[in-house]
C-alpha cells in the first residue's frame, strides 16, 4: 500500500501533496492583511513548557497506575482456598478432573476461565449466557475478585493430559483438526486453537489433553443450541456429525 501523500487543506478537504492553497481570509484574518507568527525562540519555549508539563503529569500518574496494577493482581493463595473448598469435587485441587465428564482446567487461560464463570451467572434474573444448574450455583457465590483469583490459580497449575483411545477415530479427528471439513465449510480447529491445541490467550481456550467425553459433550451442546455463549462454535458444530465430533474430541485428548 502506497503511503498517503495527501493532506487536509485549511477547510478540511484532502488535497494532493504539493498543491498550492491560498490562505482563507475569514474570521479574524479579515481584519489583518498580515499574520504575525511567533519567533523560533518563542515556539521553542512553549514546546519546552508543554514537555515539562506532560512529564509532570506522567510522573504523577505512575503511583496511581502502580496501585491499580497491585489491586488487579490476583491472589493465588485465595484462589487455591476457593479451589479446595468449592471446586475440588469436580475439577480437583490442581485442576485435573478425576472424571471425564468434567473438564480439566489446569493450565487453562485465566481470561477464558473467568469468562465462563461469569457466563454461568444470572444477571438481574436473566438467563445466564451459559446455562448450567450445577455451575450457576457455584458461580453465583463468587465475587469478581474470587473469579479472578480462582481463575489465576487454576491457570498456574500443570495439566496432566489424557490420551486418544481409538486409533481410527483419532486419525479422522486429526484430519478435521488440521484441515477442517471443506465439503461442509468447517474450518480447521488449528486455525483458532493452534496446531498443538494451546489456544490463544483471551480469545480461544486451550484444548490439548482435554477429556474426550467432555469435549464431545460441549460440541454437541453447541450443535443442539444448549450452549450458546460462542456464536462461532455454534455455527461450526452445527455442521458436524456425531462421528466427526467424537473423532475430533478423541484426537484432542491426545494432542500435545
Amino acid at each position: 500500500m502506497e503511503p498517503n501523500t495527501t493532506g487536509p487543506d485549511v477547510a478540511g478537504a484532502v488535497l494532493p501533496a504539493g498543491s498550492s492553497v491560498e490562505p482563507r481570509t475569514t474570521g479574524l484574518a479579515m481584519a489583518h492583511s498580515k499574520v504575525i507568527s511567533p519567533t523560533h525562540a518563542q515556539a521553542s519555549s512553549r514546546m519546552s513548557s508543554a514537555s515539562r508539563l506532560l512529564a509532570t503529569v506522567v510522573a504523577s500518574m505512575i503511583p496511581v497506575l502502580a496501585m491499580a496494577q497491585d489491586k488487579a493482581k490476583p491472589d493465588l493463595a485465595a484462589g487455591q482456598q476457593i479451589a479446595s473448598s468449592v471446586c475440588v469435587a469436580c475439577h480437583g485441587t490442581d485442576g485435573n478432573s478425576p472424571a471425564s465428564a468434567n473438564p480439566s482446567i489446569a493450565g487453562q487461560h485465566p481470561e477464558y476461565l473467568a469468562k465462563q464463570l461469569r457466563d454461568f451467572k444470572s444477571i438481574d434474573g436473566a438467563e445466564p449466557a451459559r446455562p448450567s444448574a450445577l455451575m450457576a450455583g457455584f458461580a453465583a457465590a463468587l465475587s469478581d475478585e474470587d473469579i479472578r483469583n480462582v481463575s489465576a490459580y487454576y491457570a498456574s497449575q500443570k495439566l496432566t493430559p489424557t490420551a486418544a483411545r481409538e486409533k481410527d477415530l483419532a486419525e479422522l479427528g486429526q484430519k478435521i483438526y488440521r484441515g477442517g471439513i471443506a465439503a461442509k465449510g468447517v474450518p480447521a480447529c488449528a486455525a483458532c486453537h493452534g496446531p498443538t491445541g494451546a489456544g490463544i490467550p483471551v480469545q480461544y481456550p486451550q484444548l490439548s489433553g482435554q477429556h474426550a467425553e467432555y469435549t464431545a459433550t460441549q460440541l454437541t451442546a453447541f450443535r443442539q443450541g444448549d450452549r450458546t455463549n460462542n456464536l462461532q462454535m455454534s455455527q461450526i458444530a452445527a455442521q458436524m456429525s456425531d462421528v466427526e465430533i467424537r473423532a475430533v474430541s478423541d484426537y484432542i485428548a491426545g494432542l500435545r
